[in-house]
């Protein structure tokens, strides 16, 4: 069974970022074996990683949300948080917290939705969008210090990022190393800070691109537009963003996986007597040929004319279910022509062992 990663942060399926990585946080305090004495302690401080591993990745929190398992090799390291998590407990980060802090970190990833017509879904399209994402700050060009100033090396730690002090636990003497409270592990002090980010390296910014849309794309769809989230920490790598396809409903076709349904009503004298028509397809007007005798529910196939494969060549079909319109308006003429062929048929009903709605079900495989 798959686990419930959801469950294991205790968080709902809906939960933000902030909302996850608070659950992490909280957990991986309670259940750290140098913590928590239980047997089980290290098996659940595991178990919780992992879970955080995944919903913390956008990609990965995607596919899980679809398929309900992902792959968790190659997890990120959280050490960042841990040592956190480990200075909130006992004040200091067992050596590696200023560290983790001082390392180049990758930029958050951001994601936005485009919403596409059925036509753009499956042929493809290029479209421009906005969205906003941290930056490097153009005046400081990521420095933080303010314009013709330079950061200064922090007099409390010597530029190192941590302090050291001997602190008395019951285990005796240790020597404990803590992340430098002047520079906040920087290393460096920002004596002018830069009044466009004040000080951070990053200003947020109004993004506009041209983005390729490939033909296939489904409702619900992500693509992955690698480097182009929000700027990193300390020289980090940028992060990704995201594009969540939304299409909008076609005023007549549906799809169903590459292939488009057709609900087409005829007329009962085309269904009795046959009939040359044109439909309506994603490449224009097509002709078919509808035979005398064409039964409600019968479907006719139009091949390679659905929605164009998203990962190889080709194109699904496009289904025309016919639905024979019965008429409830009649001229005088029109009625008089009806009880004339009436008296020709027989008036007793004929039983049919298979239905209309048992094609449905047997066509759409429920």
């Amino acid at each position: 069974m798959a686990k419930d990663y959801y469950e294991i942060l205790g968080v709902p399926r809906n939960a933000t970022q902030e909302e996850i990585k608070a659950a992490f946080r909280r957990l991986a305090r309670q259940y750290h074996p140098d913590v928590n004495k239980s047997p089980d302690a290290e098996e659940k401080f595991k178990e919780i990683n992992e879970a955080y591993a995944v919903l913390s990745d956008a990609e990965k929190r995607a596919r899980y949300d679809r398929y309900g398992d992902v792959d968790t090799s190659g997890m990120p390291d959280f050490s960042a948080d841990i040592a956190d998590i480990f200075e909130e407990l006992f004040g200091f980060g067992f050596g590696f917290g200023s560290s983790a802090r001082r390392t180049p970190r990758r930029g958050r990833d951001v994601q936005i939705e485009i919403s596409l017509s059925f036509h753009e879904a499956a042929f493809g399209v290029e479209k421009e969008i906005e969205f906003d994402r941290l930056d490097t700050c153009s005046t400081c060009n990521g420095s933080g210090a303010k314009p013709g100033t330079s950061p200064s090396v922090c007099a409390t730690c010597g530029g190192r990022g941590e302090v050291r002090q001997v602190r008395q636990t019951f285990l005796g003497a240790m020597v404990q190393t803590m992340t430098c409270p002047t520079c906040n592990g920087r290393g460096q002090v920002i004596l002018s800070p830069c009044p466009t980010c004040r000080g951070s390296g990053l200003e947020r910014k109004r993004v506009r691109k041209q983005v390729k849309i490939p033909a296939g794309v489904d409702d619900g769809t992500q693509i992955r537009l690698p480097g182009e989230g929000e700027a990193g920490e300390h020289g980090g790598p940028r992060g990704n963003l995201y594009l969540v396809i939304r299409v909008r409903p076609h005023p007549y076709f549906k799809r169903r996986g590459d292939d488009v349904l057709l609900n087409l009503d005829i007329n009962i004298a085309q269904a009795v007597l046959g009939a040359e028509i044109e439909v309506p397809t994603l490449d224009g007007p097509a002709r078919l040929v509808i035979p005398p005798g064409t039964q409600p529910g019968k479907v006719f196939t139009l091949k390679g004319k659905g929605i164009p494969h998203l990962k190889y060549n080709g194109r699904g079909d496009q289904r025309v279910i016919i639905n024979v319109e019965i008429p409830t308006h009649l001229t005088q003429e029109q009625r008089q022509l009806f009880e004339k062929l009436a008296r020709t048929f027989g008036n007793a009903p004929t039983p049919r062992e298979k239905g209309f709605l048992d094609w449905l079900s047997e066509f759409f495989g429920k």
